[in-house]
């Protein structure tokens, strides 16, 4: 494992961050880590779901990635060791993860850390991050066989993730993600959307009734909300050069609409 990334929603400024590049640095000062965000809202295990979908893929085959969005943190929640194949995790058995399970994936194997010659000494109850994640990813990092972290287990806690509902005449999802640009992501696929592309449509956010569609954001006018393909292949709504989140007054759990005339 030549990279650790580092999840988590502890805060772009955070102590919290820092403490943990600490313990993880003092076990393995030669480890490359690198944040993939700490902005995270926090306890929200769906976004960090979709967070993880959108970026993980993208890393060189073998990163360890070390999530800690852990709202049961001190509880008897589990840690797990996940061997994805390509890459692996170490994340709060939360279902913050699961949604890399897609399309029937399934990992190589999953371990329940236990062994505690791998944590810091003192093991706070509010800070695992810091006393468990971090030096379990030094080591890790270092070469240590996942296998002495613990037992291999065959069960995890799987989020359900809210699907939309495609038919012959309707696209029906919801936003489940809002960017730092304010577009609004939805969990429609588009596929069955790019299929009606020359067909006249119906299209809403909420309340909203949106007339443009386009194949990029500045295709619309500037101001002007129009949907899309994302780059996560899924609809998207966007203002050019504005905020469709504040424009259109919508949030992650907004209903879209997209209907065939």
């Amino acid at each position: 494992m030549n990279l650790v990334t580092l999840t988590t929603d502890f805060g772009v400024h955070s102590m919290y961050v820092a403490a943990m590049k600490g313990a993880l640095f003092t076990v393995n000062p030669n480890v490359m880590v690198t944040d993939l965000s700490h902005a995270i809202p926090p306890q929200n295990l769906v976004y960090t779901n979709y967070f993880l979908q959108a970026t993980v893929p993208f890393y060189p085959k073998s990163t360890l990635h070390v999530v800690v969005v852990d709202p049961g943190v001190g509880s008897e929640r589990r840690i797990l060791f996940v061997d994805m194949g390509d890459y692996q995790l170490l994340v709060p058995d939360n279902g913050c993860w699961t949604s890399l399970l897609e399309n029937d994936v399934k990992p190589a194997q999953v371990i329940h850390v236990i062994e505690a010659k791998y944590f810091r000494d003192q093991i706070s109850n509010t800070f695992h991050g810091r006393d468990i994640f971090a030096p379990v990813a030094g080591y890790l990092s270092a070469g240590v066989d996942p296998q002495l972290l613990g037992k291999e287990v065959h069960d995890w806690i799987e989020l359900a993730l809210p699907q939309a509902v495609c038919t012959e005449q309707e696209l029906r999802g919801e936003v489940v993600f809002v960017d730092d640009f304010g577009n609004l992501l939805t969990n429609i696929p588009a596929n069955p959307f790019l299929e009606w592309q020359d067909e006249p449509l119906e299209m809403n956010a909420g309340a909203t009734k949106i007339e443009k569609r386009v194949t990029h954001y500045a295709d619309a006018e500037i101001g002007e909300p129009a949907v899309l393909v994302s780059s996560m292949n899924t609809v998207e709504i966007s203002v050019n050069q504005g905020n469709a989140a504040k424009q259109l007054q919508a949030a992650v759990g907004t209903p879209v609409q997209i209907k065939r005339r």
